[in-house]
């Protein structure tokens, strides 16, 4: 993405049509992170070409308020612009109830656990793994996974009629997990500005450097569980920091 943050630099310099070729050409290079985007919102009862559609405008919105003056890196503005587009449009258009924030708190807590017993069994867990997993009631994990819209309560596993022995974790487009990286790395990096020096550590360790709980707590002299909370609870302030209540949250952010 380096090209991007050189052509915007030089987009400073210039006006008229000469600037507005250079901002085209921003816009260009970064289609596909804006799609990337989409599609995880997909399956929330909206079309993916209507979201794909909301995405480059936030893009182009992004593009255009974007100063490289403020912010060195153009991702670490552009994909929460481009996220607060989306969901400002669910807000509009579908999402009517925010999930109760025991759900939200929820949806904190199961994060790790996924991941956790991502590695322990070699496939993606279902609802009742990770309710067995946090000693949680399945219905209200169910409800999570629901209202995040990136899971089914179903299996990820289960074979998808007249598809030759394919699941559903074979269509989850893994040509697009380079640029999910890069979303999630930015989108994380804005908010763990405001956490404390041990809680970064720990998410560099297990999300940066994939250590597994075991080895995070040997390095920081702590124990499995304790790192395990640890996280749950760091988590739960990332989604605070990066989604706290109130409609002007991404509105503020694009402001920037």
């Amino acid at each position: 993405m380096e090209r991007t943050n050189r052509v915007l630099r030089i987009a400073q310099e210039h006006h008229g049509c000469e600037r507005q070729s250079l901002l085209n050409e921003a816009i260009q290079l970064n289609v596909p992170v804006a799609l990337s985007i989409a599609r995880r919102f997909g399956n929330r009862g909206e079309s993916l070409e209507d979201l794909e559609q909301v995405a480059c405008l936030g893009l182009a919105k992004a593009v255009r308020r974007y100063d490289p003056s403020r912010v060195d890196d153009f991702l670490s503005y552009a994909v929460p612009s481009i996220t607060g587009e989306i969901k400002r449009y669910f807000r509009d258009s579908a999402w009517t109830v925010r999930p109760p924030r025991r759900i939200q708190e929820l949806q904190g807590e199961m994060w790790p656990a996924i991941q956790t017993l991502t590695q322990r069994l070699g496939r993606t867990p279902n609802a009742s793994e990770i309710a067995e997993e946090l000693g949680r009631d399945v219905d209200d994990v169910s409800e999570a996974l629901a209202c995040d819209g990136c899971f089914s309560p179903t299996s990820l596993d289960s074979q998808v009629a007249g598809s030759d022995g394919y699941s559903l974790v074979d269509h989850l487009g893994e040509e697009d997990r380079g640029l999910e990286r890069v979303e999630a790395l930015t989108m994380v990096a804005q908010a763990c500005k405001g956490l404390a020096p041990r809680d970064r550590r720990i998410l560099y360790l297990r999300f940066i450097k994939d250590l597994t709980q075991e080895q995070i707590g040997a390095e920081l002299g702590i124990t499995q569980t304790q790192v395990s909370r640890l996280i749950s609870r760091i988590i739960g302030q990332l989604r605070d920091n990066l989604e706290p209540p109130g409609p002007d949250r991404w509105r503020d952010l694009q402001a920037g």
